[in-house]
């Protein structure tokens, strides 16, 4: 298990969303890239120095910090559409090999090489922005229904990384909530959100506070 390329963002302008820009452009850079914790949601902080969230109700913050995709999974979509997706085209900042990203359990914790440790902490869920930047019709609906979200993750360790890290699971918690899971229970299958529950705190704050609304009692 390791990670194929680390991908940062160049800021394009975003007509999808009719924001000034977007950052879903990541492609591969050399040598190492600093990883430390994000601030708080809302103001851009992610966890990759010299990347940026720039739809900031959506994205980055301490719970989306870093992103992560499957080569096998990219791999997989190039067939379907028939073209080719290099590393970093569906905004992830670190392409992995040999890493089932989308079983990983969220509170699962990755080392990777040797300083940087990260959390699982939700899915993945498609906007207009991603579909549009694909030029793919349906997009959002044929990806939700594929369930290979990829993983936001959390920064536990800060350090660096690199393409050819190894990634080690350092820790797997007690419980079956998986990142394919939770998208599902987040989007086609509602009825779903309690099995989120045994994740607790190591889920997204927005998730958890999902959770507590569907599921208290009226």
């Amino acid at each position: 298990m390791k990670v194929l390329s680390v991908n940062v963002g160049t800021p394009h302008p975003n007509p999808w969303k009719r924001l000034p820009a977007t950052g879903i452009d990541k492609r591969p850079v050399e040598g190492p890239v600093a990883v430390t914790a994000a601030g708080p949601k809302g103001t851009g902080e992610v966890g990759l120095a010299g990347d940026h969230a720039h739809d900031v109700k959506h994205h980055g913050g301490t719970d989306q910090a870093v992103y992560a995709y499957a080569r096998e999974d990219l791999d997989r979509w190039a067939a379907e559409l028939i073209r080719p997706l290099p590393n970093g085209v569906f905004g992830e900042n670190l392409t992995t090999e040999g890493l089932d990203v989308n079983g990983a359990l969220i509170g699962e914790r990755w080392r990777i090489g040797p300083d940087v440790v990260l959390e699982v902490s939700a899915p993945r869920t498609p906007c207009v922005t991603f579909e549009g930047w694909l030029g793919e019709p349906g997009w959002i609906k044929r990806f939700i229904a594929a369930a290979v979200p990829g993983p936001y993750l959390r920064v536990i360790e800060p350090g660096e990384v690199r393409a050819g890290d190894p990634i080690a699971i350092v820790h797997r918690p007690d419980h079956d909530v998986t990142v394919a899971l939770t998208l599902r229970a987040l989007t086609r299958e509602p009825e779903l959100l309690p099995r989120l529950a045994p994740a607790g705190d190591a889920l997204h704050a927005e998730t958890r506070a999902l959770l507590r609304r569907r599921t208290q009692p009226s």
